[in-house]
Order: structure tokens, then C-alpha cells, then sequence
């Protein structure tokens, strides 16, 4: 971290200022190592491998933080060299594509394929994760000034509040323990007048839900070590991937893949025979790992944002189901 995003911090726990203390290790003007201190509680939080660390290493995000930091360029644009993730983010969020002189945070940033397209606004972003996937981010991203990385709880979310320009939290919200309670602690953190732009997997009605087979997999799936699960992830994908390429040919043959839990985005993505492929591991492995997934409707997202009290609601479709936006009221 930087010592000029220090004031966008605060103790999670009674919202104080904090302060950098004595002990620290720098590199240019990032602090690498060190602690930040609560100036009302006796608490100390460390900061690790240039991360301010507000949670411990060992949480139920555990499989996130192994599969970002094992995929932490996968998605990446600048990897893919496509505009995949940039046109997502634009097209869900509808803001503007340069931002100066606002402030933004990213509620969950896994390995930070969000973080590299909103840097380039010109706006200070501050990135949070409550994995590990943190470190990938900070690998790919953390030479931006721009930029502060923080893993931290959605829960107790260590800055002031109503502090941001726009806060974003896309790909996260159903891989959350309460994903209402979640989505609650998103408004705290805007500026009156501020934007908030959000997405969560859609639930469909009972009988499509039933026939969507992740769901028969997971009750198994999510209760394994990722050091375990993820290698049989990828053996099984890489060993059907001929046989994946040949029936994606066939009449709903895609649609066949994603029941037989293979991510297929042949035909979708203009990727290369290899990205395509670790894609495939990369989504499969992220279907089955999460210890939470919990779909929502549009009708329960929009409740969320009119009981809020925010304004100029827009609920839709989105590449990865049901995207919400809104505003927070200025006061009166």
C-alpha cells in the first residue's frame, strides 16, 4: 500500500482512523511490510506482501484465493487480448469510461480482471477481496498509483463511510454467506449521490433450477479442499476436452457440455484452443469449489435496492445474470 491511501482506511471495528506503525518495510512508496494501528481499540492490522491484511488467512473464500492465484492471469484482457472483461464491466455498470478525480471501490476483486480495466478510468480505485486472491491482484496491478489492495470482510469493511464515488461488486454476491445482508453493506459506503452497480447469478423457477447440474455436484463438491478438488477438476476436463471440442458441433451440443460440467465457451469467446481450454478448468473448477452459491431473482434484487432507499433503479440481464443499479439519494 501507499502512505497517500492511508485515509481511505479505518479499523473495521469502530471505523478509526488508522495509523502506519513504527516497524515497516518499503519498496519505492509502497509500504510491503508492516502494521496499521487503531487509534481507539488495541488492534493491529498487518500489511503483508504490500496488502493491508483485515481478515485471517484461513476463511470459507479459501477455494478462491487457490484458484485466482493458479488462474491469476487467465482473464485477464491484457492476456486474452480481447476486450471481454472491459466490455462487461461497461455494458453492466453503464458508467462513464473515464472517471478522474473520483473514488471507487471493488467489492471482491478476485484476481483483479475488473481492477485492470477500472484503473485505466483515471479514477483511485480501492480493491477488496476477502481471499487470498488479493496477492494475484497485487501481481498484476499493484505498480498503479491509483490503486489500493485490501483483504478485508464485505461484512466489516475496513473504510469510512460513505467515502466512495461509485462502489461495483460483480461476480461476487452469491458466493457470500447472506447475500441480502452482503448487498446491504454496499450502500454504507457511498457518497450521497453516489452509484452503486451490482450483478448475482439468476434463480429460475423450480424444475429449470433442478436441471441445472452443478447444483447435484456441489453438496460433494464444496465440502473438498481446493488442493484436492482442483486436480480432479482439471484431469476430468482436460481428459473430455476432444470429446467436449466434438459435441459442441452437435445441435445444443454447448448446452450439453455445461450439463456434463464443462465450461464450454467455444463459439462465445474468440479465445485461442488453449485459453478456451483453461477457461474450461478455470469455470468448472469455480462452479463446483465455492463454499456459497446462491442464485436470486430480478424481483428480490430490486426489493433490495427500493428497500435501501436508493434511486433511479435499473434491474436487468447481464452476462452473469441479474444486474442491478442505483443511486444514493443526496440529502435533503
Amino acid at each position: 500500500m501507499r502512505l497517500a491511501h492511508l485515509p481511505y482506511l479505518a479499523c473495521p471495528h469502530c471505523l478509526t482512523p488508522l495509523a502506519l506503525g513504527r516497524d515497516e518495510r518499503r519498496e519505492g512508496d509502497h509500504v510491503m511490510e508492516g502494521a496499521l494501528e487503531c487509534g481507539r481499540c488495541p488492534r493491529s492490522f498487518p500489511i503483508r506482501g504490500g496488502v493491508p491484511r483485515f481478515v485471517p488467512s484461513e476463511n470459507y473464500a479459501a477455494g478462491f484465493g487457490f484458484q485466482w492465484n493458479r488462474h491469476a492471469a487467465t482473464q485477464l484482457d491484457s492476456v486474452t487480448g480481447l476486450s471481454l472483461t472491459e466490455n462487461r464491466f461497461f455494458t453492466d455498470t453503464r458508467w462513464r469510461r473515464q472517471m478522474p478525480g473520483e473514488t471507487l471501490l471493488e467489492a471482491g476483486c478476485g484476481a483483479g480482471r475488473f481492477t485492470e480495466v477500472v484503473v485505466r478510468t483515471g479514477a483511485t480505485l480501492v480493491s477488496l477481496d476477502y481471499s487470498a486472491a488479493v496477492e494475484a491482484n497485487f501481481r498484476s496491478n499493484g505498480r498503479h498509483p491509483n490503486l489500493l489492495i485490501v483483504q478485508g470482510d464485505l461484512y466489516a469493511m475496513p473504510f469510512p463511510l460513505e467515502t466512495f464515488d461509485r462502489v461495483f461488486c460483480l461476480g461476487v454476491l452469491q458466493h457470500t454467506p447472506e447475500v441480502h445482508r452482503s448487498f446491504q453493506q454496499l450502500p454504507r459506503y457511498l457518497k450521497p449521490g453516489g452509484a452503486l452497480a451490482v450483478d448475482v447469478y439468476k434463480r429460475f423457477g423450480f424444475l429449470k433450477q433442478l436441471t441445472i447440474t452443478k447444483y447435484w455436484a456441489r453438496p460433494f463438491t464444496k465440502r473438498m479442499r481446493p488442493e484436492t478438488l482442483y486436480p480432479l477438476v482439471e484431469r476430468y476436463v482436460r481428459t473430455l476436452w476432444p470429446l467436449t471440442r466434438w459435441l459442441h458441433r452437435l445441435p445444443y451440443g454447448r448446452n450439453l457440455n455445461w450439463k456434463l460440467l464443462i465450461a464450454d465457451y467455444q463459439g462465445v469467446y474468440p479465445l485461442s484452443p488453449q485459453l478456451l481450454e483453461d477457461w474450461a478448468v478455470l469455470d468448472t473448477f469455480d462452479m463446483l469449489a465455492p463454499a456459497y452459491d446462491d442464485p436470486q431473482t430480478p424481483e428480490t434484487v430490486r426489493r433490495w435496492f427500493s428497500e435501501a432507499g436508493l434511486e433511479a433503479i435499473e434491474i436487468g440481464e447481464g452476462s452473469n445474470g441479474v444486474v442491478g443499479r442505483g443511486r444514493k439519494p443526496v440529502a435533503r
